[in-house]
């Protein structure tokens, strides 16, 4: 049959426009993450929260607010893998606590990241802020800095050779550009990274709550406005391109409102009520920096941006001054950062995508932080390997409205000390007594030994985890503590095949630990004069 040349223009046209809008589809995208951040500390979620948060309240009205999202662990190293990896943390080598600031690498040279599976999507990919997922600093007296590279009387870091490139760090595992630190701001070196070099050798002593090696020009209360304009200027710099086919990746992980709580001076005080809640609003501001960004680029309806934190609000922002003014960071949830209990891991989850995700809604799925790796494969119709991914889920039928039913099975928490719990629908398993962190009852500074081994509770009912059912209930402890088991020994709780933990993972452990550990002896009384 022969085509005439209008209509095989006509084809032609129809073809180009058709892989023109599929490979345009491909949306950019935006993670921020705020550091110790409450699910409290945000009015779009909590109407008595007492902090002015407008850029956050407009990104939340402007596309999808998670009401049941959870970090997967309360601290944030461990919260930072499982987002770049969709991997749970207690299957690497880290089983419990953080790394510090010259500690080594932690995600696995052959491990498949975000920003790798995207890179193979034709994705620009860069990270800018607080690393924290390890590094390898070369000493001077040769071979790599280990977790013991720090220490404040012995070893406060300046046997590393600050002039050496570092290894293994943000650019070994899929980013293409790092501007940043090495992990919190108050762990040592207080240097700006780019990419695998420090900017300017330490040559003086500083300490934002731990002393060590630092370059004489870096001052802690500058690196959010820092890391805001770099962020910034790689919107500038990657919006033409992405107008074009090829989108970017920015992880955003902020240093606050972490510890050293320090705002600038346009901002002190503007809460009224203290300086955490100060830095709170420097962080909404600096959403709000990059939202102006990306609709001055005209590139916002196709951007995904999604904002969450790693963990709960933390003691250091002085729940008593807060308290004092009717702020409460966990909003109606138990306890805080490292914690086992919701107030530790259940954090605000804000998406916001014109183009994909209606306005104004919201969704009541459960969710975890390692599923960004399988959300991001859904996005851009990547295939994860087995050995990926293998504790993340995609939520991109919930942000598009389409869920039907519950996208997880269940999701697993994990306290500072490793003590685990699993949530399945209403119920909630708490493997330990107490806390399993930093809150009453404290293992080590509390008297453990008279509370149950394990925690249960009904979150439809008892969502401030007050009231422990265990004793009513052993058919859900049976089953929920079986499916955790089920998880772990799998090495993934997806659907594929079972993979191997680094190391053995014993979901008992910490919890068992925890009620034998010596409790500190009574005070005496004093002496009356």
């Amino acid at each position: 049959m022969k085509i005439s040349p209008a209509a095989l223009c006509l084809l032609f046209i129809t073809l180009f426009s058709a892989w023109g809008t599929s490979h345009a589809a491909d949306p950019n995208i935006i993670y921020i993450l705020a550091d110790d951040m409450g699910y409290g500390d945000i009015r779009a979620l909590n109407p008595e929260c007492k902090i002015a948060t407008p850029h956050l309240d407009q990104l939340a009205h402007g596309g999808m607010i998670f009401t049941d999202a959870h970090s997967s662990s309360s601290v944030c190293t461990p919260t930072r893998y499982g987002i770049l990896t969709g991997r749970y943390n207690w299957r690497s080598r880290l089983k419990s606590g953080v790394l510090w600031g010259l500690s080594r690498r932690l995600i696995e040279p052959d491990r498949l990241t975000v920003p790798e599976m995207l890179k193979q999507h034709d994705y620009f990919t860069a990270c800018v802020g607080k690393w924290h997922l390890g590094m390898d600093w070369t000493l001077k007296q040769g071979g790599i800095a280990t977790e013991q590279a720090y220490d404040k009387k012995t070893n406060p870091g300046w046997d590393v050779d600050y002039s050496k490139p570092i290894q293994n760090g943000p650019n070994s595992v899929g980013f293409d550009y790092f501007f940043g630190i090495s992990a919190s701001l108050d762990m040592p070196p207080y240097v700006y990274i780019e990419n695998n070099r420090s900017q300017g050798i330490p040559t003086v002593t500083k300490a934002f709550f731990r002393d060590g090696p630092a370059h004489k020009d870096f001052e802690a209360i500058d690196v959010l406005p820092r890391i805001t304009d770099k962020t910034v200027e790689i919107i500038d710099q990657h919006a033409a391109a992405a107008k074009t086919g090829k989108p970017f990746f920015i992880y955003f992980p902020l240093n606050a409102p972490h510890t050293p709580i320090l705002p600038t001076p346009e901002w002190q005080g503007k809460s009224g009520i203290n300086a955490y809640c100060d830095f709170v609003m420097q962080v909404d501001d600096t959403v709000g920096q990059v939202m102006r960004a990306l609709k001055a680029q005209g590139i916002a309806e196709n951007t995904l941006v999604i904002f969450t934190a790693d963990n709960g609000c933390s003691p250091a922002a002085n729940f008593k001054e807060m308290a004092d003014k009717n702020h409460q960071p966990s909003d109606r949830f138990r306890g805080h950062k490292a914690d086992i209990y919701e107030g530790g891991h259940r954090v605000p989850f804000i998406a916001n995508w014109p183009a994909r995700i209606k306005a104004g809604t919201h969704s009541d799925q459960l969710t975890c932080l390692t599923d960004l790796m399988a959300t991001a494969a859904d996005i851009v119709g990547a295939q994860l390997p087995d050995e990926a991914g293998e504790d993340s889920v995609s939520i991109l039928p919930a942000m598009e409205g389409k869920a039907t039913k519950p996208l997880r099975e269940a999701v697993v928490h994990h306290s500072i000390r490793g003590a685990f719990s699993i949530r399945k629908d209403h119920w909630k398993l708490e493997l330990c007594p107490g806390s399993g962190g930093w809150s009453f009852p404290k293992p080590g500074k509390d008297d453990l030994s008279q509370l149950p081994a394990i925690q249960l509770y009904d979150l439809n009912d008892d969502v401030g985890e007050q009231k422990n059912v265990q004793h009513l209930h052993p058919e859900v402890v049976k089953e929920l503590t079986a499916l955790l088991q089920s998880y772990a020994d799998q090495g993934r709780s997806t659907p594929g095949k079972p993979q191997q933990n680094n190391g053995a993972v014993d979901i008992f452990e910490a919890g068992k630990s925890a009620q034998n550990m010596k409790q500190p002896a009574p005070k005496r009384p004093k002496a009356k004069s």
